[in-house]
């Protein structure tokens, strides 16, 4: 069996689900649009030099979630994957990550963003397996607008994968290839442990490493 990791944002969908939930929010008028997009363009052209906090970052995203009750949130949450997430799903990717089921690979998506916003975006493209950033619960099962344990993020998709391999009994080595597929420089630390790093419609720092390595450059964009 072959294990097939994909990056989220920017590659199986074409946008960001991190970006793409504010918006919606400030769409509903539950955010201020000015204060929000200051702060989201501060923290992404960290994220494209590669130099995000990501401590910092979950900070300002979360809070938005304590504000509602799980609940309310699951309802917001199905009108924006209506109108932000499936119009940006594109049919490649679908038929890429179909491909790799239909050949017996085990499926998984691996995301920096958290598992309230994307759980259900994996569940759409029919990925069992989600490693995503985990959100802690107050006893009720409220958002508390903070994460737990090692976000996935840069080098932390190395140590949750390694943790979700160990708690099966298993390493990357128990597969035949392993497959990574990703656009951002980000993710450089787990595509160079994979047997088959692919790149896709990928950041000019990823791309010029993918290219100097001969990794495979792919777009999934319709």
């Amino acid at each position: 069996m072959n294990l097939a990791l994909f990056d989220l944002d920017n590659t199986l969908i074409a946008g960001d689900s991190d970006t793409e939930w504010p918006k919606f929010l400030i769409k509903r008028g539950i955010l201020d649009p000015q204060h929000h997009a200051r702060q989201n363009d501060y923290f992404y052209e960290q994220y494209k030099a590669g130099t995000l906090d990501i401590f910092e970052f979950l900070d300002f995203q979360l809070a938005p979630l304590t504000r509602f009750s799980r609940s309310e949130l699951d309802s917001l949450h199905a009108d924006y994957m209506a109108e932000h997430i499936l119009p940006i799903i594109p049919q490649k990717a679908r038929e890429l990550v179909a491909a790799h089921q239909a050949q017996g690979d085990m499926v998984m998506i691996i995301t920096a963003t958290n598992r309230f916003i994307t759980a259900p975006i994996a569940r759409e493209l029919g990925v069992e397996h989600l490693i995503a950033v985990e959100l802690e619960q107050d006893a009720a099962g409220n958002y508390t607008g903070k994460p737990t344990g090692t976000p996935s993020f840069q080098a932390g998709k190395i140590t949750r994968l390694n943790e979700w391999l160990a708690a099966r009994g298993e390493t990357l080595h128990s597969y035949a290839d392993t497959f990574f597929y990703s656009d951002s420089r980000n993710d450089l630390p787990l595509l160079s442990i994979v047997s088959k790093p692919v790149a896709v419609d990928p950041d000019d720092a990823l791309r010029a490493h993918a290219e100097s390595h001969g990794w495979p450059v792919i777009s999934l964009r319709d």
